[in-house]
């Protein structure tokens, strides 16, 4: 039975987090449990990086949250048959009872980030608990719809934010404890990144995360297509059911602040040198012939004083476009929004750039959107389109505008260290 699933309806306090029965690779039937790990599906640079995954192991998560084949039916399908056989095969197995997991990311420069993996009860957005900052793009939601309802399990955990303080002391100090036991498991991922996962099972552990958390509200870090798809999936299933709950990673920022990084734009379709003629008159254009961490300084230090964004294509040079003409931005950006919004480099980026001066829909056919800095800038001069290189936003805006109800335009920002995909799953048949 899935406790998640079929607990009892109660009057919402707060933030519900439910234990569950992971579903993990067993290690015995695997290469490695780094090679059977992705980033989450939307950071996986395509095709070259699903490629890589798929070679690094046949059991990669990837041929779940990613499969491939000619219509979408037939890679969802294909997703569902792959997970029925590998939990038949035994690739795949659930742990013996319901728990959370206290999960650990570390790397050599220093950062260090826990936080706590449960199935979270799914709200609704009247009830103000888990804040999206982003807008979503409904063919992505309904993507992982067909997909979530062809496997029926959540394959990979959404990454959501809390702030701690004195009320969350139980949770904090439990975590610290259980990070000094012997781990289920443990794993380097190939970008240097170490992995560390722990049961919480007693129920004294579970009743003091499950009471403090129930006073705060979170902020979606990464995964706002897949909260939109628990929610849509939750409303079409009557209640109580297993998809009132949804799998995600719940991190304290105040003790352990997040990155925060710019998720840049690759325009299909769009030459560098276009792009640049027709921002004549509306901005100031200065081109750089220097690698691309100079780039990006002067990107940097470019948006310290307002809206700023790099371009480059395939003439081999940046050009760092800066200093809007001030006429254009009231002409073409919504009043309708706080300041810290309409002053957005995304709000700037969409209204102003894409809508306005270069007429460039948002959508798959003509935008790309890639975390990677280096791979946008490459698959720009390849393939002769345009990459906008973006300087990331503070996450005390993110929040602020999260918490006045304010959506940024999508994509704005990619928070990390985002959970690696494939250390647990969640199938609501468990």
């Amino acid at each position: 039975m899935n406790t998640a699933g079929h607990s009892k309806a109660t009057a919402p306090r707060g933030l519900e987090l439910t234990p569950f029965r992971g579903l993990r690779y067993d290690p015995d039937r695997v290469g490695s449990l780094a090679a059977v790990t992705s980033p989450p599906y939307d950071v996986v640079v395509r095709p070259d990086g699903l490629h890589h995954l798929q070679s690094a192991d046949p059991h990669n998560i990837v041929r779940l949250i990613l499969p491939e084949a000619a219509a979408p039916e037939e890679r969802n399908a294909q997703a569902a048959e792959t997970l029925r056989r590998w939990r038949a095969e035994g690739v795949l197995t659930p742990d013996p009872e319901p728990g959370l997991y206290v999960y650990e990311q570390r790397d050599g420069d220093g950062l260090e980030q826990r936080g706590v993996i449960g199935a979270l009860r799914v709200s609704e957005p009247d009830e103000h608990l888990v804040l999206p900052h982003e807008d979503v793009m409904p063919h992505i939601v309904a993507d992982r719809a067909d997909l979530m309802r062809a496997t029926s399990a959540n394959l990979e955990p959404l990454l959501l934010t809390y702030r701690g303080d004195d009320t969350t002391a139980g949770t904090a100090g439990l975590i610290e404890r259980t990070a000094g036991r012997p781990p289920l498991l443990a794993t380097t991922t190939e970008d240097g990144v170490h992995h560390r996962l722990w049961p919480v099972t007693d129920p004294a552990g579970l009743a003091v995360i499950r009471d403090e958390l129930s006073a705060h509200q979170a902020l979606i870090a990464d995964g706002h297509h897949r909260w939109a798809t628990y929610r849509r999936l939750r409303a079409e299933h009557p209640s109580p059911s297993p998809w009132d709950h949804g799998l995600v990673l719940l991190v304290d920022t105040a003790r352990y602040p997040l990155r925060v990084r710019a998720i840049h734009r690759l325009l299909h379709g769009l030459p560098v040198a276009r792009a640049l003629r027709a921002l004549d008159g509306f901005f100031r254009v200065r081109r750089l012939d220097v690698p691309l961490p100079k780039a990006m300084d002067a990107l940097a230090e470019a948006a310290e004083e307002g809206n700023a964004f790099l371009l480059t294509g395939d003439d081999g040079a940046f050009h760092l476009v800066d200093r809007p003409d001030p006429a254009l931005l009231d002409r073409t950006v919504p009043v309708d929004r706080p300041e810290a919004w309409r002053t957005l480099d995304a709000t700037v980026l969409h209204a102003t750039l894409l809508d306005h001066v270069w007429r460039v829909p948002d959508d798959p056919a003509h935008i790309a959107y890639i975390h990677d800095t280096a791979a946008t800038v490459d698959k720009a001069r390849r393939d002769g389109g345009t990459a906008v290189l973006m300087h990331p936003v503070h996450e005390d805006v993110v929040r602020e505008l999260a918490r006045q109800g304010v959506t940024m335009p999508r994509k704005s920002t990619s928070f990390g260290p985002k959970p690696a995909s494939g250390l647990v799953l969640r199938a609501l048949d468990l």
